[in-house]
């Protein structure tokens, strides 16, 4: 699901290299028609879904024939729910409904889509004790982190997980101040130096808010306390993070910065993809580099520790600020700095509400939405 996106097709990458042992069952893509057709050609799909129900038609004349078209939200629920796996790389919360259906059906799901997860952690925490549902995370962090959990599973006691370190790359602005920030551009936001993502999720890196919904994120796929995940800046994105033991061990993975990897991990589990992604060679010297990071310039990440240790939909308050925020910077609307402006202020007219039911975090999102969309117009013009 999101096959157009960085994620989707840096998977359809991955199946292709493996075509005796993987098939696409379902594309899905929001408007992009052009490319989500050339991708149906390729992969031949039993199904295509475009949520953008007003390019159905146009969807239907170009895709091969043979290739059934469905349009709408709930046509991605519906789609995930009978394939074997899915991998979610929706953008923002519009993933969630693709996270539900999948679990609910008792499947495995490939989980890119952060938002989903962070926004409905009590939501979807259930969902994964449904009997055949798995949840493998694709982001390159907590993939680490579910690879070096299996290096401490077995025997009496479980994994005896004691805390978490999450690796952040600083993103471009890694070692600026708050005042040289204040006049980041678009184009400066979105260099990132590691990783070839999509724009919201390079902008978040380059505030560290991604990280922090990361943060969220580890505390609900691994049930480790806020007082028990770390945040270090790792500029060479080569230990992708760690896992501290009781016993005082750390195990950490590396690999070449590659996207490709989690998303094999995710879709061969339990076994290894055969084909090497991300391969370190070791015969030639490098060095790694550690460092915590600026919370006075990069705020978000305290904020959504914040969010997290308030917990029932203050994460999804917070993730929502942060899509509207996002969003106005892209378009111009807002500065660099005004983003966790906006979360903060936004995350500040919290309301408390518990995230009992899926229209509890719908409301919540909404609402977040349309106080963050307020405080933006506060702001000077730019």
């Amino acid at each position: 699901m999101g096959s157009t996106g960085s994620i989707g097709t840096q998977t359809l990458e991955v199946i292709a290299s493996a075509p005796e042992s993987l098939r696409v069952g379902v594309l899905s893509a929001h408007s992009n028609v052009d490319l989500l057709v050339r991708q149906a050609e390729l992969c031949t799909p039993d199904l295509v879904v475009i949520v953008d129900e007003t390019l159905a038609s146009d969807l239907q004349r170009r895709v091969p024939q043979g290739v059934q078209v469905e349009a709408g939200l709930d046509a991605l629920g519906a789609a995930a729910a009978e394939a074997d796996v899915t991998i979610n790389g929706v953008v923002g919360f519009a993933g969630l409904g693709v996270t539900l259906a999948t679990l609910s059906a008792g499947k495995r799901l490939g989980l890119a889509n952060k938002e989903s997860l962070i926004a409905a952690g009590p939501i979807v925490q259930p969902l994964r004790l449904v009997p055949g549902a798995e949840l493998i995370p694709v982001d390159s962090e907590h993939c680490a982190i579910h690879q070096c959990l299996r290096s401490g599973s077995s025997g009496p006691g479980g994994s005896r997980l004691s805390s978490v370190v999450l690796t952040a790359s600083g993103g471009p602005f890694r070692g600026r101040d708050a005042e040289w920030c204040a006049s980041v551009t678009l184009e400066q936001a979105l260099a990132h130096p590691t990783w070839s993502m999509g724009p919201k999720i390079t902008v978040d890196s380059s505030t560290l808010m991604n990280k922090g919904l990361e943060v969220i994120e580890a505390h609900e796929l691994f049930g480790v306390g806020y007082d028990s995940i770390e945040v270090v800046v790792h500029p060479e994105s080569i230990v992708h993070s760690m896992a501290t033991f009781t016993d005082g061990s750390t195990i950490a993975q590396l690999s070449q910065p590659d996207m490709r990897l989690p998303i094999g991990y995710a879709l061969s589990w339990p076994n290894r993809h055969q084909i090497p992604f991300g391969s370190m060679d070791f015969s030639k010297p490098f060095a790694l580099h550690f460092e915590p990071p600026d919370l006075d310039t990069f705020r978000c990440l305290s904020l959504a520790f914040a969010a997290g240790r308030a917990g029932e939909t203050a994460p999804a308050w917070l993730s929502a600020s942060n899509e509207v925020a996002v969003e106005a910077f892209l378009e111009g609307r807002i500065g660099w700095l005004d983003i966790a402006a906006v979360n903060d202020a936004t995350l500040q007219d919290w309301d408390g509400s518990v995230a009992d039911s899926v229209d509890a975090v719908l409301a919540a999102d909404s609402t977040a939405r349309r106080i963050a969309a307020t405080h933006i117009s506060q702001l000077e013009p730019r």
